[in-house]
């Protein structure tokens, strides 16, 4: 309960500075995490990116002072941080479907996107399956791809990352590597700190590494282990949505931020859906 507060404070701080410069790390810190964690968890919550959220605002807001104002299109702009014309434009336009100057004639249809408000979410409709398990190191080898900070550029990434890996003979190879639990071929975000990020396609074992691979070690933990039978796509990212939530805040446990680990079944063809499992390292909230 207590994180669901602090990411509501976040919001409140990008809130209060829409028109001046939002800092990214002050966010993390107020909701009590790193700059990539904040992002990330942000993402799997709302639903977007926090810079499309950003921008969404930003230009929210805009859009409500471009019809009740007389101020000039480039003063607004300026206002909310952006230098030149052009980019406000094009980042306006992006949101409204108009430009800025359209925006100020009466009758212009605009779009407005509010303030998001994180809640646990009681809805009743579906019970959220999983079991808690105890594991020592999971030793992971695979192949990995540097990622950032920056979530919106990490989902063209990671996806052209799997495409690669099925269409090459390395898939194959990392499916005959696992040979312990959990089985499966893995998708790893692993942060190591601000310069070190990536994203591993891997299995869990005990064979040397193969040239070309690396291996990675996630600590013993606490894991929470949800299983689904689904799209992977679109389940995994309601899996996430679900555990930040409505399994964590009332669980007693807080997030340990390790590695977030999705397994899916190995097969020699892409398949688009069937059995998958995501892990989430947890910890004993502290009373």
């Amino acid at each position: 309960m207590e994180w669901l507060k602090r990411l509501g404070t976040a919001i409140d701080y990008i809130e209060g500075n829409l028109d001046k410069k939002i800092s990214y790390d002050e966010a993390a810190h107020i909701a009590g995490c790193s700059p990539y964690y904040f992002q990330r968890i942000f993402s799997y919550v709302a639903g977007v990116s926090l810079a499309e959220y950003i921008r969404r605002r930003k230009m929210t807001q805009a859009a409500f002072e471009l019809q009740q104002s007389n101020s000039k299109v480039i003063d607004i702009a300026l206002k909310y941080g952006y230098s030149s014309p052009t980019s406000f434009h094009r980042a306006f336009q992006s949101i409204h479907g108009i430009t800025p100057t359209a925006a100020k004639r009466k009758g212009s249809i605009l779009q407005a996107y509010p303030s998001i408000q994180f809640s646990i979410h009681v809805t009743g409709e579906s019970a959220i399956s999983y079991h808690i398990m105890e594991k020592q190191p999971l030793r992971i080898v695979g192949i990995r791809i540097p990622i950032s900070e920056d979530m919106e550029n990490n989902l063209n990434i990671v996806p052209d990352f799997w495409k690669a890996a099925l269409q090459g003979n390395r898939f194959s190879e990392i499916c005959r590597l696992s040979d312990q639990e959990p089985n499966g071929i893995m998708g790893i975000s692993v942060y190591e700190n601000p310069k070190e990020i990536y994203y591993y396609i891997g299995a869990v074992t005990s064979a040397s590494v193969p040239f070309g691979m690396y291996a990675y070690e996630i600590p013993a933990a606490t894991w929470v282990v949800f299983e689904n039978d689904g799209y992977f796509k679109e389940d995994v990212q309601k899996i996430f949505r679900r555990f930040y939530t409505e399994w964590l805040p009332s669980s007693g446990y807080s997030y340990a931020k390790l590695p977030d680990i999705e397994v899916y079944p190995i097969c020699d063809k892409q398949l688009p859906h069937g059995h998958f499992e995501v892990w989430m390292a947890i910890k004993k909230e502290k009373r």
